[in-house]
């Protein structure tokens, strides 16, 4: 990396900056294709998110819909988003971890805001 004088090579810094932006570009694709599901309520309600912490899909069972308890539902359907960010952001670690060792980064998240509450597997009372 560095010339016989002591500095470092430009060249060779820049040749390394290129391919770390390319793979860095390639697991960022890879995250918006990939497609992780959420769930609460034992499978009353499924959430699929985009490896990038996107929304694409919300399934809600009938069993889960009761006109008199409107709250647990809206309970179930944060539990199961939140499961589902949490699986991307997982994936996120998993896939930007190689490219971020030795840089001092501890990890790149989704950046957006966390979705913080109750687990989503105490959301399971409406299993009927």
């Amino acid at each position: 990396m560095f010339s016989g004088g002591g500095q470092p090579d430009m060249a060779q810094l820049l040749a390394q900056a290129q391919q770390m932006q390319e793979r860095l570009a390639d697991a960022q694709d890879e995250l918006a294709r990939t497609q992780v599901q959420g769930t609460a309520g034992g499978g009353l309600v499924k959430a699929t998110v985009s490896g990038a912490g996107e929304v694409l899909a919300l399934e809600i069972s009938p069993e889960a819909c009761d006109p008199a308890d409107t709250e647990s539902l809206a309970d179930l359907v944060i539990a199961a988003i939140r499961d589902a960010t949490h699986a991307a952001a997982d994936l996120q670690e998993q896939l930007m971890a190689p490219l971020t060792q030795g840089l001092g980064i501890e990890g790149i998240g989704m950046g957006g805001p966390a979705l913080d509450g109750p687990d989503p597997g105490d959301f399971g009372r409406l299993g009927r």
